[in-house]
């Protein structure tokens, strides 16, 4: 099984955020517990900043099973993004470290409602976890 992991703005500064919402782990230390968690499972992780390289990497996705989207600020206005992951006809799941539903108004909005499989918010690292296990049982 092959999966991408994407990551929208910030979220490579995890470390240096208000760890009641984050965790207090680094973008490197998920993604290490990530491989060494699931090792059967090929991983491909992409952040980045900037919203057009994010759209131009989920146009080339092919070779993947399934794309994890933690997309930070993004999940609440980037349709373009949204747009592109639609595309793919990839499964997606999307994942947040804070649950939205507790914060401020404006991060309650998720523009990807009604186009993943399932979003998993609120449970810090085991939100991943918990995204990539429902991932296996869609594709066993």
């Amino acid at each position: 099984m092959n999966v991408l992991i994407l990551h929208g703005p910030n979220l490579n500064m995890l470390e240096k955020r208000d760890p009641t919402y984050y965790g207090g782990l680094s973008q490197e230390d998920i993604f290490n517990h990530i491989v060494e968690t699931y090792q059967h499972i090929d991983f491909t992780f992409y952040q980045t900043n900037h919203e057009g390289e994010m759209i131009d990497v989920i146009q080339q996705t092919q070779n993947v099973d399934a794309i994890i989207v933690n997309l930070g600020a993004w999940t609440h206005y980037a349709f373009a993004i949204r747009d592109a992951l639609e595309l793919t006809n990839k499964i997606i799941i999307d994942v947040h470290l804070s649950d939205l539903t507790k914060r401020e108004a404006f991060r309650q909005i998720n523009i990807l409602e009604g186009l993943t499989k399932k979003t998993f918010m609120g449970e810090k690292l085991l939100s991943y976890t918990k995204a990539i296990d429902y991932c296996q049982t869609l594709l066993d």
